[in-house]
């Protein structure tokens, strides 16, 4: 059976932190969509179960021996144990420098990517004309769809586009052999995993759903389906074998990059989110936007993704607030009417007057505290509103950076 964990909001929910607990009694943990560009920092000191990458998802392959280094350096063997679709397609350098001039051509209305070359691979892989992992075992093949791509997009940026073809061409003659353990049939990979019953896979989702290519706040979003639709299509996992769907929700909001954002507070209530939450994205090092939680968007959200539970995330980051707010409702300022759900259209999201309603904090602190007893009664009363807003329970509540800090109920 299969548990699925995915970002509520705009990603960066602390979504690594539930899969590093509940990866302690998966046998298989799966990832399927996104890329380099979505990241997560978790206290670990073991690693409990198999990885995949699923076709769903762009592989830098770089990055990716990177990172095996780094926790080969801390113990942590990958060998047998991590494994990548064939039918991933790969993120080039070549992407990552066109994904760098798509910004800056698009100026003060640049989406605000991470610069990865996510955008790019997942153009070329619409178009057709992208590379998949299993092309890079056929040599000819391998160059000749490369030398293609970067003949297109030397037609589209001419000298703007400095990109030394030979330099990566080389540098895969040396991935080709070292990547060939990990490459497997993910299809057929899935399917024998999913024939045991007894045989626990975790799927943890990138990014989150108001940044999927379909339902975010396009087109300030990433190239891939980040909500359920995306771990069907990515990982080929049969929607019979499905335990649990698991939202992830910070206690607040944030978001990176550009785009409409109702609640966020350019005051100094969002200077303090920021700076109490720690709010450096992982990836980027970027600052992230903070505003209050908006229940509007994250019934948007349950309605897409259709949640069985929730995990609040960072509550301990609302401890010294006297004051809290949770957005209820949007009024178009145009019509003065309520809207009904989330609007499609950033015109009229960019618009909006948000209808709050006030709780009051709690002002004493919740940091590391590890049962909901524990917990100030006006905390309890913040969760039990939040619950019964978005009609979702709330089964487990971060309260800090470690892993112990995480309450279940």
């Amino acid at each position: 059976m299969a548990t699925i964990v995915l970002g509520a909001q705009w990603g960066d929910e602390g979504k690594g932190k539930l899969i590093d607990i509940l990866s302690r009694k998966a046998h298989l943990c799966a990832r399927a969509c996104g890329g380099s560009n979505a990241g997560h920092t978790v206290v670990v000191n073991e690693v409990s179960c198999a990885g995949r990458m699923a076709y769903g998802v762009v592989l830098h392959v770089p990055t990716f021996f990177d990172e095996i280094e780094a926790n080969e350096v801390k113990g942590i063997e990958t060998t047998d144990r991590l494994f990548i679709s064939d039918r991933a397609h790969v993120v080039l350098d070549l992407h990552q420098l066109v994904d760098g001039l798509e910004e800056a051509e698009l100026g003060k209305d640049s989406i605000g990517t991470t610069k990865k070359g996510i955008g790019p691979c997942y153009g070329t892989k619409a178009l057709r004309s992208g590379i998949r992992v299993g092309d890079i075992f056929d040599e000819m093949l391998f160059e000749s769809k490369l030398r293609k791509l970067a003949k297109g997009f030397q037609k589209r940026y001419g000298e703007l586009l400095e990109y030394d073809i030979e330099e990566e061409i080389n540098r895969f003659k040396t991935y080709r052999i070292k990547l060939a353990p990990y490459v497997v049939d993910a299809v057929s990979f899935m399917a024998s995993a999913q024939q045991e019953l007894d045989f626990s896979i975790l799927v943890e989702g990138a990014n989150a759903i108001m940044l999927d290519i379909d339902y975010g706040t396009f087109p300030y979003v990433t190239s891939s389906s980040t909500g359920i639709g995306g771990v069907f299509t990515g990982l080929a996992i049969s929607p019979f074998r499905i335990k649990e769907i698991i939202g992830v929700v910070k206690a607040y909001t944030t978001r990176v990059g550009a785009g409409p954002f109702p609640t966020e507070q350019l005051n100094e209530i969002g200077k303090t989110l920021q700076e109490v939450g720690g709010e450096i994205g992982v990836t980027t090092g970027r600052l992230r936007r903070c505003g209050w939680l908006d229940v509007v968007q994250l019934k948007y959200s349950t309605m897409v993704n259709h949640y069985t539970s929730l995990n609040l995330t960072k509550l301990d980051v609302l401890d010294q607030l006297s004051t809290l707010k949770i957005a209820v409702a949007y009024k178009d300022t145009e019509t003065g009417y309520k809207l009904g759900s989330f609007p499609a259209n950033l015109a009229t999201l960019g618009r909006v007057e948000v209808v709050y309603r006030d709780v009051e904090g709690w002002m004493e602190s919740t940091k590391g505290v590890g049962s909901w007893e524990e917990l100030p009664e006006k905390a309890r009363a913040y969760i039990e509103l939040v619950e019964r807003l978005i009609g979702v329970p709330i089964k487990w509540i971060g309260t800090g950076k470690e892993r112990e800090a995480m309450i279940t109920r």
